[in-house]
């Protein structure tokens, strides 16, 4: 007798676990955790219901990003058989464009509704950067010109996943701005941007044929690499102004994270586009994950 073995369907939740692509949520995260350490560090302040709210406001709109980015990829065709990146839901069926699109928007009514509570503690700078969140996440695949599709990807998640997360947070602690959280959010931020240019470059071939300009595309290939080894390279050289901007602070502890960024870039250098740049994409996650913890650890003794 015979017999077949049937692929069973993912569980409705592990299709919204890869629809949301967990491995890289840290990059939401982590700026939140750097802004509260700044802010605690350098004048000994801390707003804790705004740790919170602030997390589930920075990821819901990262997770929103991420649906809608999965969608829009779709409808655009971008997702073809060439596509070297992992698994797309909408692509691949196992979601449907309507239901990535609720999904987006519960996402982004999640980010609205933690808002609200962090524009009461953090007045009209926190409105103003929250409206600009939520059009960015939008407007990253979606209009007429999608960010995605031209050469200021990296500078949007610098803006907006550094400097503006990590500064906006410490404002929700502080009530004003402070060089070193701007300079935190710039280092936190380069690695966000280091992610996307590893993703925008393992895609290269792919995004060309679909008519993106990314940055990866526009420098070529190896100023490509040159300019990951410099986002992975300046956090660690802004350790020495943190550690003289907040003088209670352990800055330096980041720099145990270096030698896995070197790691990182090592690998940038040597590996050819392809499939292993998703293994490369999440560590360098790590890596910012890494700076982010011991420098917060540094940041609090």
């Amino acid at each position: 007798m015979s017999s077949s073995v049937v692929a069973s369907r993912p569980s409705p939740f592990a299709l919204w676990l890869m629809a949301i692509r967990p491995r890289t949520l840290s990059l939401s995260a982590v700026p939140v955790a750097v802004g509260s350490a700044v802010a605690w560090s350098g004048e000994g302040r801390i707003n804790c219901l705004a740790i919170p709210l602030a997390l589930v406001a920075a990821m819901a709109i990262q997770i929103c990003s991420n649906l809608y980015n999965d969608v829009a990829d779709h409808e655009r065709g971008a997702d073809g058989p060439d596509r070297l990146g992992p698994l797309r839901v909408t692509a691949a069926g196992l979601l449907s464009p309507s239901q990535m699109k609720r999904g987006a928007l519960v996402s982004s009514l999640i980010a609205a509704l933690a808002g609200l509570s962090l524009v009461w503690m953090g007045g009209w700078p926190i409105l103003l950067l929250g409206l600009a969140s939520l059009l960015a996440a939008w407007a990253y695949t979606g209009g007429p010109l999608p960010i995605a599709y031209t050469p200021f990807g990296e500078l949007c998640v610098l803006i907006f996943f550094g400097v503006g997360a990590v500064a906006g947070t410490a404002w929700l602690h502080l009530g004003h701005l402070t060089t070193a959280a701007m300079l935190s959010g710039i280092a936190i931020g380069c690695f966000g941007s280091a992610v996307l240019l590893v993703n925008n470059y393992r895609d290269a071939a792919a995004d060309a044929r679909v008519g993106r300009r990314t940055l990866a595309i526009t420098v070529g290939p190896r100023l490509s690499r040159w300019l990951y080894l410099l986002l992975m390279i300046a956090p660690f050289g802004l350790l020495p102004v943190l550690d003289l901007l907040l003088r209670g602070g352990h800055a330096w502890l980041a720099f145990g994270g270096l030698p896995l960024a070197l790691l990182m870039v090592r690998r940038f250098f040597r590996e050819a586009p392809g499939p292993a740049f998703n293994r490369i994409l999440g560590q360098t996650a790590q890596v910012q994950l890494t700076y982010g913890a011991l420098l917060c650890l540094g940041l609090a003794l």
